[in-house]
């Protein structure tokens, strides 16, 4: 079973930037979207064989998550059951016979870390959301996790070490969440490579420099770590600031 995570910075441009043809070669069974900036319906994904799911935020052109999958999940749901945090189309967990998979957008803490008192809330009710989907299967999560959680995860950490994605408290969350039973599978299988991202800002040709933060993430409950295959991250593959990341796991 082959799964693709992708923050495509706006799906509609993406789909001008060869997404469609991305995805179609591809061919996963689950493809996660995130920062889509569109209601469902604003355009059409012309993507054969998939069953299609929407999370949009209020805020028109502004975050969003969508679900391709070629298996119709038993159950979809959107958000995490708190006000607070289910207005922005951050979250989609679908159910399948034998785990969930919880496509997550989690919020920039953004410039002078303006919204990290919130993100340091959401971080741990999408923890305890997590945790608590675990009681009745594993848990697959990916998506666009806003932090590069260790110092080989990003190309300058010591210039960046009080910016948003890369302070002590986001890190920390970061590392709570894996010690309460979640694997990195890209760190699962690649320890200690260093010089693979994910994001690049658009300033300052930082993806011709390869001046990136590895900040899209695949994590599993440790019941599903006998059942993992492979773990990419798709540096070749452009059309966003983001490239997609990939989990394999095996049946």
């Amino acid at each position: 079973m082959k799964l693709i995570s992708w923050n495509v910075n706006g799906i509609r441009a993406a789909m001008n930037k060869g997404f469609l043809d991305f995805a179609r070669e591809e061919s996963p069974d689950m493809l996660c979207v995130q920062e889509t900036k569109m209601q469902e319906g604003q355009a059409e994904v012309p993507l054969e064989g998939y069953h299609q799911y929407w999370c949009s935020a209020d805020k028109k052109g502004y975050s969003g998550t969508a679900l391709f999958t070629k298996e119709e999940p038993i159950s979809v749901t959107y958000g995490i059951g708190i006000d607070e945090h289910d207005h922005e189309g951050r979250v989609i967990t679908a159910e399948y016979d034998d785990f969930y998979l919880v496509n997550v957008y989690v919020p920039n803490s953004q410039n002078e870390l303006k919204r990290l008192d919130y993100r340091m809330k959401w971080e741990d009710d999408f923890r305890a959301y997590l945790k608590k989907l675990e009681e009745k299967k594993p848990v697959i999560t990916c998506g666009d996790f806003n932090v590069a959680h260790k110092e080989i995860d990003l190309k300058n950490p010591k210039t960046n070490r009080k910016n948003a994605g890369f302070t002590d408290e986001e890190r920390s969350k970061m590392s709570q969440l894996q010690d309460s039973g979640f694997i990195d599978t890209w760190r699962f299988f690649n320890p200690d490579l260093e010089g693979v991202y994910s994001w690049w800002s658009y300033r300052f040709n930082a993806r011709k420099n390869n001046s990136g933060w590895r900040i899209d993430y695949f994590l599993v409950s440790k019941d599903l770590e006998d059942r993992l295959g492979d773990a990419e991250i798709l540096t070749e593959i452009y059309g966003s600031d983001h490239c997609p990341v990939t989990l394999t796991i095996r049946d």
